[in-house]
C-alpha cells in the first residue's frame, strides 16, 4: 500500500476500496518499518459503518485481533456507527495505575530488598487462579462488577482520595451484569486482585527525568521520588466476555447488512440489543479490571508501610483497552461517538469537564509503561489533540513471545538486568524471557512521535528499581 508522509509523524493511507476514511499512522519511519501487517490492519478498519475522522494508529502499533493495538477508531452512533469488540480487546479495560511515595530513592534504599521480597511474596501472578480478595459468592461479583474501585473503597480496600484520581470515579456507569456470562462469571470469581501473566507487571521506579516541574507537582511527582506502576487488566473475565460477543455480532452481522474484510472485526450498530448488550458487559469487566488495579495498589501500599514506614498516593488510573461514548466535533458539527481504543490511552487537555477539579488547569496524566530495564512515562493531554484525545500506551511488541525466549533465557535476563541494580521477582522463567525488552519497541522513540504528532507532552521519566512478573 501506499503510505505517504505528511510531515515528520504524521502518515496517511489514501482511501481505496472498501475503506469509508483514510487511514492515519502517528509515528517516524523508523517506527513503521515493521508494522505492515497492522497498517493492512488500519486499512480494514476503515470499512466499518459509520466511522468518522480516519482509522488511526498510534507510534507504538503492531498486529491484533481484527483491530491494530494502538488502533483509534470513533463510529456516529445516529449514522449507523458500530461498535467491535476487535475495537477493544480481549482484555477489557487492560491499563496502568500510578501510586506516588511520600519518599525519595535514597530514603527507601536500606528497605528496597525487603519492599521487593514482600511485593513478590504478597502479589498472585501467572495464569493460574488467586487474588487479594477473595470474593466467595456471586452475590459479591456483581457489586465488583457494578461499582469497580467504588465499591473495593467502600469495602476498606483503599482510600477516598483514590477515587478522584480514577479515570471514570472508579467505575464505568451502564455495566449490565446480566449480560456477563456464567463461564465469564466462573473465571471472574478468583481472580480479583491478581497480576496476571504476559506483558503485565508490578515495577517499583524512580523519577529520574522532569520535563515539566509544574505539572509534575500537580500530578504529585519530583524529581528522585519513589513510585509504583501496576500494569494490568480484567484477567480471564474480559477474555470470555469479548470472546462471547464476537460470537454474538458474527451470527448478527447479516441482519444488519453489514459486511466487513475481516470477520474478527464483527461487529453492530451501537444503539442495536447485541450493540448495547456488549457495551454493558463490556463496561461490567472494566469495572473488574478497575478494582483488580485498586486491591493490587492497596496490596503494594501495605508492603511499603509495612517494610518501610511508607505511605502511597494514587497518581491516576487510566485504560487504554475500552469504547466509550464521548461527544467530539466532527465537520463543524457536534457529534455523539463510540470512541474505540485498543492499545491506546484517552489524553484529555486542560480544561476538561471529565477531569478531577485539581487536574483540571494542566490536563490528564498519561501512564506509559516501558518494558523492563528501559523506563516508563508521564504525559499529560494537549489542547487540540488528534485521533479524539488519544496517545500511546506503551513501547509495542516487536517480536512474538516465542521469537523473544528463544534469544535469551529467563535467568539470563534477570542476570543481566540484577547487575544493572533491578531486582527481578519473576515466577516463571519462560514468562520472563518473553518480555525480554529486546521483543519491544523503544519506548521513548514511541513517546518522542507521540509529542512530535501533537497527541501529548511528556511530563516526567521514570527508571525500574525493581520489577515483579507472572
Amino acid at each position: 500500500m501506499e503510505v505517504v508522509e505528511e510531515d515528520p509523524y504524521r502518515f496517511r493511507i489514501a482511501r481505496r476500496a472498501r475503506m469509508r476514511v483514510p487511514g492515519v499512522v502517528f509515528a517516524s519511519r523508523d517506527l513503521l518499518s515493521h508494522a505492515e501487517k497492522a497498517l493492512e490492519q488500519v486499512v480494514n478498519v476503515a470499512a466499518l459503518p459509520g466511522i468518522v475522522g480516519a482509522s488511526y494508529a498510534m507510534p507504538d502499533v503492531h498486529w491484533g485481533y481484527g483491530f491494530p493495538i494502538g488502533g483509534v477508531a470513533a463510529t456516529d452512533v445516529a449514522d449507523g456507527g458500530v461498535v467491535s469488540p476487535g475495537g477493544v480487546g480481549f482484555d477489557i479495560s487492560c491499563g496502568v495505575r500510578l501510586l506516588a511515595a511520600d519518599c525519595d530513592r535514597a530514603a527507601i534504599g536500606p528497605a528496597l530488598p525487603a519492599i521487593m521480597d514482600g511485593l513478590g511474596q504478597d502479589t498472585p501472578r501467572g495464569a493460574v487462579t488467586g487474588a487479594v480478595w477473595h470474593l466467595g459468592s456471586d452475590r459479591l461479583l456483581e457489586r465488583v462488577l457494578a461499582g469497580g474501585s467504588r465499591y473495593a473503597v467502600e469495602e476498606g480496600h483503599g482510600e477516598d482520595g483514590d477515587l478522584r484520581r480514577c479515570e471514570d470515579d472508579g467505575a464505568v456507569a451502564d455495566a449490565d451484569t446480566g449480560q456477563v456470562g456464567a463461564r465469564a462469571r466462573e473465571r471472574g470469581l478468583g481472580q480479583v486482585g491478581s497480576l496476571g501473566s504476559g506483558n503485565h507487571f508490578l515495577e517499583v521506579q524512580e523519577v529520574a527525568e522532569v520535563y515539566d516541574e509544574p505539572v509534575a507537582a500537580a500530578f504529585g511527582l519530583a524529581l528522585g521520588q519513589v513510585c509504583v506502576m501496576i500494569h494490568c487488566g480484567s484477567r480471564g473475565r474480559g477474555h470470555q466476555i469479548c470472546s462471547d460477543h464476537v460470537r454474538a455480532m458474527d451470527r448478527a452481522m447479516r441482519r444488519y447488512g453489514i459486511e466487513v474484510p475481516d470477520r474478527q472485526l464483527a461487529c453492530v450498530p451501537v444503539d442495536s440489543p447485541e450493540g448495547r448488550a456488549y457495551l454493558g458487559a463490556m463496561a461490567a469487566a472494566a469495572n473488574y479490571a478497575r478494582a483488580n488495579r485498586q486491591l493490587l495498589g492497596e496490596l503494594s501500599r501495605r508492603v511499603f508501610r509495612r517494610e518501610a514506614g511508607v505511605p502511597l498516593t494514587l497518581v491516576y488510573d487510566v485504560s487504554h483497552n475500552l469504547a466509550k461514548i464521548e461527544e467530539h466535533e466532527v465537520d463543524a458539527a457536534p457529534r455523539t461517538l463510540c470512541v474505540h481504543r485498543k492499545g491506546a490511552t484517552r489524553a484529555l487537555p486542560p480544561g476538561h469537564p471529565d477531569l478531577p477539579a485539581d487536574l483540571r488547569g494542566v490536563g490528564q496524566p498519561v501512564l506509559i509503561p516501558g518494558t523492563m530495564g528501559t523506563c516508563s512515562y508521564v504525559l499529560t493531554g494537549v489542547p487540540r489533540g488528534a485521533a479524539f484525545h488519544s496517545t500511546c500506551h506503551g513501547a509495542g511488541r516487536e517480536k512474538s513471545r516465542h521469537q523473544a525466549a528463544r534469544g535469551v533465557s529467563g535467568r539470563e535476563l534477570r542476570a543481566r538486568l540484577e547487575a544493572r541494580g533491578i531486582a527481578v521477582r519473576a515466577s516463571s522463567w519462560r514468562g520472563l524471557a518473553e518480555e525480554t525488552p529486546e521483543a519491544y519497541k523503544d519506548v521513548s522513540a514511541v513517546v518522542e512521535a507521540s509529542e512530535g504528532a501533537g497527541l501529548c507532552r511528556r511530563v516526567v521519566r521514570l527508571v525500574p528499581l525493581g520489577v515483579v512478573k507472572g
